[in-house]
């Protein structure tokens, strides 16, 4: 009788004990045909979150993913696959790299899932036909055009057998985010694409982003495409803070930012814009003083706290930072010392960037105007070593001027690094004597740019 009790107590504590949660996910599967011996997986909430798995030489890869986030990238060599998986459960990935789209398989207990994504990301790229001519449509036409596209999306979730029911719910939802994200990018693409800066759309054309709750934290971890019709929201609100306050569009962000009351969305919308906004901000004091009174994340925080006191030594009148034996595509070596006696305009770009060479022809004006004077036009590339060949190609069939050189270890430079150069195109002036006169210089299309110039005295 004893026995019996005592097995019992222990069933009843087996019973009772809590199953332990598995913190992670796990990625396999196999890819024929790639150049390259790994690959790299993003979360799609955090790209700064990533992991490198190793490609056998069978093709095939294994690794568990413990990320911030129910969704990822996979990047291999130039293919991209984005996937859901969460905590818990298992996806098999395989393709040739040769042929990714004709070839990509899913297994695994979320295939399902992955499948429909694959699927509805095909039928939005054939419904939504060409973007140029998508958003040259009239406002009504326009509006009609991604209600059909937000339709058969709809149609295929509800006859695609199979998705967990928490998935549905949510990705309902992100359907119409899509929609009222795509909505939202209307008014700069339909200017754009009519070269008319100043078009307005009408004042009803955005009524349906004014009931949607920017604060709701599910939607913003489950819906990339959320998170873009909050920011839109914010934006359009900072927009009211520059007319009622007149500042700076990056402060007025912030300040929009500022406002918001859940802490996950809040820091993670300041955190985004920091990380890059800060290497641009003409009001560094302003912008960080902003960022650091309403970010609680102390990750974040560290981090951008230490960009701050990279760029604080940035600023007007201090050394420049200076680079080594960069290869001239006039022959040799060229170091940064060997620009001294002049002021330096630094164009910082690559073969592949296309704001880059949009400026191309703007700055071949400024070069013109200020040729024989006291300045040297210098453009570094940052292309990789593969592009190497591109990249004289490029100066030749684009009659490139000024003084062409290709940085050592692109964007792992350290004349890059310390300029904390993010984003390209990216302009630096330098005086004679090595100091910086601006770490962020006007582009040469921005009229700004010749009205310092002129102010040299050059």
């Amino acid at each position: 009788m004893k026995k019996h009790i005592f097995f019992l107590i222990i069933a009843t504590i087996i019973s009772c004990t809590p199953e332990a949660s598995v913190d992670y996910a796990i990625i396999s599967g196999k890819i024929t045909n790639s150049k390259s011996d790994k690959i790299t997986v993003y979360s799609s909430f955090n790209s700064d979150h990533k992991i490198e798995v190793s490609i056998n030489e069978d093709g095939s890869f294994k690794d568990t993913l413990r990320m911030d986030s129910d969704f990822y990238f996979l990047r291999q060599d130039r293919n991209s696959v984005e996937f859901y998986l969460p905590k818990g459960e298992e996806l098999i990935v395989n393709y040739n790299a040769a042929q990714k789209d004709a070839t990509l398989q899913m297994a695994g207990s979320v295939s399902t899932v992955n499948e429909y994504i694959i699927e509805k990301a095909k039928l939005s790229k054939e419904l939504t036909g060409d973007r140029k001519e998508l958003f040259l449509k009239n406002e009504s036409d326009f509006k009609a055009h991604l209600l059909k596209i937000k339709t058969a999306q709809e149609d295929l979730l509800s006859k695609t057998d199979g998705i967990q029911e928490e998935f549905a719910t949510n990705e309902i939802k992100n359907i119409n985010y899509q929609y009222l994200s795509t909505l939202s990018r209307y008014q700069s693409y339909h200017g754009y694409y009519l070269k008319d800066r100043n078009f307005k759309v009408s004042k009803s054309f955005l009524t349906e982003l004014k009931d949607v709750d920017i604060e709701n934290e599910n939607d913003f971890l489950f819906s990339q495409e959320y998170r873009n019709v909050v920011s839109s929201i914010l934006r359009n609100q900072s927009q009211e803070l520059i007319k009622k306050d007149s500042i700076a569009g990056d402060i007025a962000y912030l300040k929009a930012i500022a406002n918001v009351k859940n802490d996950l969305i809040r820091n993670k919308l300041l955190f985004d814009d920091a990380k890059y906004g800060i290497t641009y901000t003409e009001n560094l004091e302003d912008y960080y003083g902003i960022f650091s009174k309403y970010s609680n994340d102390a990750t974040n925080n560290s981090k951008i706290e230490k960009d701050y006191q990279k760029i604080k030594a940035l600023a007007q009148g201090n050394p420049s930072p200076e680079f080594k034996d960069y290869e001239n595509y006039a022959g040799g070596k060229t170091s940064s010392k060997d620009l001294n006696g002049k002021y330096t305009y630094i164009d910082v770009w690559a073969t592949w960037c296309g704001p880059c060479i949009a400026e191309i022809p703007s700055l071949k004006k400024v070069e013109e105007q200020f040729h024989g004077k006291n300045i040297e036009f210098v453009s570094i590339s940052i292309d990789r070593e593969k592009d190497h060949e591109k990249w004289k190609k490029m100066i030749v069939d684009r009659g490139l001027g000024g003084m062409q050189l290709f940085a050592d270890n692109n964007w792992q430079s350290q004349f890059i690094q310390n300029y904390m150069i993010k984003g390209i195109p990216r302009f630096i002036l330098i005086d004679p004597q090595g100091n910086i006169v601006n770490a962020n210089a006007p582009r040469p299309s921005n009229k700004k740019l010749v009205e310092t110039l002129k102010s040299l005295n050059l």
